[in-house]
């Protein structure tokens, strides 16, 4: 018999309808629509474009979405589940196979230049998180995959929507998207859950340690629902949000790039650190443990239980480098060369405490999330609310990744009406969440507006004023001219 992710027995017909809905994930493959393209206005346009750029027309277009992730920040790559739903912000490709073994990517944006290479040799520099390097990692990912070496050349003309560097998945999208493409391609198949696994994977050529949520929805999102996700297996569920409220997107128009910056992958040490430390402690062998998770599956404990062993095992005092290798009986060299991401060698100071008590209590609160959804308590939106508010004070206090302008958006938000507000995203910067009052919709936006945009003295870009409403979206998919 199955157990639901609280650890409670399922009944017959529930283990039958989780089962069914992981034999479905993993077996089916991306859907295939066929559209009149003159009745797209997007796709009409990009048809033109890309007729205008290659003298010819696409072949098909693929899209998949950017996300925001309502609660679970920074415990995916650790092992736990998350709480995201897609978007309506997207990446769309228009493609068509070429006989030659030339990639000649475009886009539509000109900030962002257009590039070309062999389809046989592709190099990606880590050293330049540039925009068509996240193309060349979902089409490396799916070219290893199949163990391709001599493959057909494309060109593809990239049209995004998602703000850059917002925490809304613009980056990962590209990835997935490219992914789709290249599949399509060749003229193989793989399931949702396979693709997202690859193109998880392949995102670290570019040098960023995530941990799988971004791709996982951006493939296994459906329309008007959220999902759990939760890994090892990779698998979704759905969480169905209450109906008396709206999650609203706001923008703090501070950008931050997971690959351009040390920060993200920092966080990522330091929570494997913490990992080792706390199995060593404990006795386990702390040699395979990478992630937080990891130390909670061998203990058989709760969350809660987790957070009293980080409490009795790790100080709140930074730790160095000397210290860890102490700690473990490794030398310097060994944690450098064995344990740490070659961009992360030189750190001098390590927070475990703080890190691993983050992802402990943002964990417990996913599923405290998931758990108020399903029982629709009368409160519900308010109960909701608060969780998102605390998150945000652990991602704020504990995990150390917003920033000042975040914050002060978060207070906004709370002010004009918001239940509950938090970072989503990897944090620094981008956007904040909010759960608003359906009946307070209206005036919540532009009270935001008016005090978070038109009053400060930022020179803010027009399109980075995102502030809007939005509903669970679907995934990737593939669009065939009819």
């Amino acid at each position: 018999m199955s157990r639901d992710y609280l650890g409670r027995l399922a009944s017959p017909v529930e283990t039958a309808e989780i089962k069914k809905n992981e034999r479905n994930m993993a077996t089916e493959g991306p859907a295939v629509r066929r559209v009149q393209v003159a009745d797209h206005p997007r796709l009409l346009k990009l048809k033109e474009m890309f007729n205008s750029k290659f003298g010819s027309v696409p072949k098909f277009y693929v899209r998949a979405p950017g996300r925001v992730n309502i609660i679970g920040e920074h415990i995916d790559y650790c092992g736990y589940s998350v709480l995201p739903m897609a978007v309506e912000q997207d990446m769309l490709i228009a493609v068509e196979p070429v006989k030659t073994h030339v990639l000649q990517l475009a886009n539509t944006n000109p900030l962002y230049p257009d590039f070309s290479t062999s389809a046989n040799n592709i190099q990606i520099d880590k050293t330049k998180p540039l925009w068509h390097n996240y193309f060349l990692c979902g089409f490396k990912g799916i070219q290893e995959h199949f163990g391709l070496s001599d493959l057909t050349g494309m060109n593809c003309l990239v049209d995004g929507n998602i703000p850059p560097s917002s925490g809304l998945s613009s980056s990962s999208a590209l990835v997935c998207c490219a992914g789709l493409v290249t599949l399509t391609v060749l003229g193989m198949n793989l399931s949702k859950v396979e693709l997202a696994e690859i193109c998880t994977k392949s995102e670290h050529y570019i040098g960023t340690e995530g941990g799988g949520m971004d791709q996982s929805i951006s493939f296994l999102a459906e329309e008007g629902t959220a999902k759990l996700i939760e890994f090892s297996p990779l698998r979704a569920t759905d969480v169905k949000l209450p109906s008396g409220a709206v999650f609203v997107i706001a923008n703090s128009c501070v950008e931050m790039n997971k690959a351009a910056t040390s920060h993200f992958n920092i966080r990522v040490m330091e929570c494997r650190l913490a990992a080792k430390l706390l199995a060593k402690h404990k006795c386990l062998p702390w040699e395979e443990v990478l992630r937080l998770e990891e130390v909670q599956a061998k203990l058989e404990v709760s969350l809660e239980e987790m957070l009293l062993i980080t409490e009795g095992t790790l100080h709140s005092e930074p730790y160095s480098p000397e210290e860890i290798c102490r700690c473990l009986g490794i030398s310097l060299q060994e944690l450098k060369t064995q344990i740490l991401s070659p961009n992360t060698q030189d750190v001098l100071t390590f927070k475990l405490y703080q890190r691993a008590k983050h992802v402990y209590s943002e964990a417990a609160r996913v599923l405290q999330f998931k758990k108020i959804c399903e029982e629709a308590p009368d409160n519900t939106v308010q109960l909701l609310g608060e969780l998102m508010n605390q998150s945000h004070m652990s991602c704020r206090d504990m995990y150390e990744c917003s920033c000042p302008e975040l914050d002060q958006l978060v207070d906004i938000c709370r002010k004009f009406g918001a239940q509950g507000s938090r970072l989503t995203g990897a944090g620094w910067g981008g956007c904040t969440v909010s759960i608003v009052p359906a009946d307070k919709l209206s005036s919540f936006l532009a009270n935001v507006h008016e005090a978070y945009y038109q009053r400060s003295n930022r020179s803010l870009v027009p399109e980075k004023q995102s502030l809007f409403a939005t509903k669970p979206g679907g995934g990737a998919l593939v669009f065939l001219e009819a």
